[in-house]
């Protein structure tokens, strides 16, 4: 099921979204945005996670450090037919910091073991851990180790690893996903000195080339931006990642398959800017893009909406 995954990433992986990519690939994992356990068990449940059927596969990011309510937010996770429980541990940000959940906690690894052990009893779901090669000063090599031993103890045996480091003070959340260096190795030899568990790699994979390379070392790979902003590369993911005999959709395809969707969300009253930011990417590199784009941002003060999108879609020749 991890051999390929688009990344929760916050403001991006919302439902529209995840939708949107389904059209295009049948068989990538796909992740929720990063929710915070207190949020799914007190908050609006029902808005926050909210998801069409066809979005299958699909797994749930949470946030937090409470064992407890992590739990209960995991058990009403599975109530509401998500396939898998995946524990924040990589964020960088300053307000994650603050809550004490994120990247923060490969501080804490009994902690982390204590919030994998209260899930997997509260669950029959897989719970897995998304996490850095390390943060701050820690040692690569025996912190990670150390790190993934106890929480692989605790009874998880599915890591998604990015592959650098976190720097909780002086950098930002995009400076950490570029600033500290790569270290693809790191991830490769975790998978060797751990056969029994399935590593996922990610951090700066932008191609389906890039990816099938990666699978060489490790059981799967997590694509983060470049999933976003260039959507159409997802296209060759069924065929050449899981070697599905499945035709590969054109642009026009693609939208036209988005369609039905954007019809259905327009009848229940929600703003279509909501599901259409997330089509900017599709458009990259084309003659005519921005034109394309400020429509798609404008389409509620547009009349008869719906038509003009099918228009546009039935516009394209590729």
């Amino acid at each position: 099921m991890h051999k390929f995954c688009v990344a929760p990433m916050m403001d991006r992986t919302d439902r529209h979204e995840r939708y949107f990519l389904r059209t295009i690939t049948t068989e990538t994992l796909l992740y929720s945005e990063m929710i915070h356990a207190n949020a799914v068990v007190h908050g609006d449940t029902t808005s926050l996670l909210k998801y069409h059927q066809n979005e299958h596969p699909l797994a749930i990011q949470l946030g937090g450090s409470d064992p407890s309510l992590l739990a209960e937010a995991a058990l009403i996770a599975q109530n509401y037919g998500f396939k898998e429980i995946n524990l924040n541990v990589g964020c960088p940000s300053d307000r994650v910091q603050k809550g004490k959940f994120g990247a923060i906690l490969m501080k804490e690894p009994n902690l982390v073991a204590d919030c994998v052990k209260a899930m997997i009893k509260s669950t029959n779901l897989p719970i897995t851990v998304k996490c850095r090669i390390g943060v701050d000063d820690m040692n690569e090599d025996s912190g990670l180790d150390n790190f993934i031993n106890r929480v692989k103890d605790a009874g998880c045996n599915t890591f998604i690893v990015h592959a650098r480091k976190a720097w909780l003070e002086g950098l930002s959340p995009k400076e950490n996903r570029e600033i500290p260096p790569i270290n693809y190795p790191r991830v490769y030899k975790l998978k060797e000195d751990h056969f029994d568990l399935k590593i996922v790699i990610n951090g700066e994979i932008s191609s389906i080339e890039q990816s099938l390379s990666h699978l060489k070392y490790v059981d799967g790979v997590m694509m983060g931006r470049e999933a976003y902003d260039n959507p159409f590369l997802l296209k060759d993911v069924d065929t050449s990642i899981f070697n599905k005999k499945t035709k590969i959709k054109s642009r026009k395809e693609i939208l036209m398959d988005y369609l039905p969707y954007l019809e259905s969300e327009h009848r229940q009253g929600v703003k279509l800017v909501h599901a259409t930011k997330h089509l900017m990417g599709l458009f990259k590199g084309l003659q005519g893009a921005k034109e394309i784009r400020r429509f798609l941002t404008k389409i509620d003060s547009i009349e008869s909406p719906i038509e003009q999108y099918k228009q546009l879609a039935l516009g394209f020749n590729e």
